[in-house]
């Protein structure tokens, strides 16, 4: 089993920086691909970024690509995504999720298995 908790989201002015963490617990972090998902009101849950096992690939989003960082370190068991450049549209609760051990990174949510309870990112103008 794995529980994922996320922190470092909040209200930011337009052009604006954050950092999200997501702190795992359980076994093998650093056999799956993590990925972070946002959901604004009133919208689908939709894909930003992934990173596989090692840290050495990632993809995002094209609405975000160029904007943020996703990154890991395996010794800590977390994963960050550092958001530059924020715009209101980025609003939404960000989500943390693990994938099951061995499987490749996805953008697709059905490809994760355990999911954080999300943290509320809003973006003022």
């Amino acid at each position: 089993q794995v529980q994922l908790v996320e922190s470092g989201g909040g209200l930011v002015q337009a052009g604006g920086s954050l950092r999200l963490s997501c702190a795992a617990s359980g076994r093998a972090f650093n056999t799956r691909a993590m990925g972070w998902f946002r959901q604004a009101p009133g919208k689908e849950r939709e894909f930003v970024a992934a990173i596989d096992r090692s840290g050495s690939s990632t993809i995002y989003a094209d609405s975000v690509k160029g904007q943020f960082t996703i990154s890991r370190d395996n010794a800590k068991n977390t994963v960050y995504l550092q958001m530059n450049s924020l715009k209101p549209e980025d609003t939404a609760v960000y989500y943390c999720a693990a994938s099951s051990s061995g499987r490749s990174y996805s953008t697709k949510s059905y490809q994760y298995d355990y999911w954080g309870q999300g943290t509320q990112v809003t973006v003022s103008s």
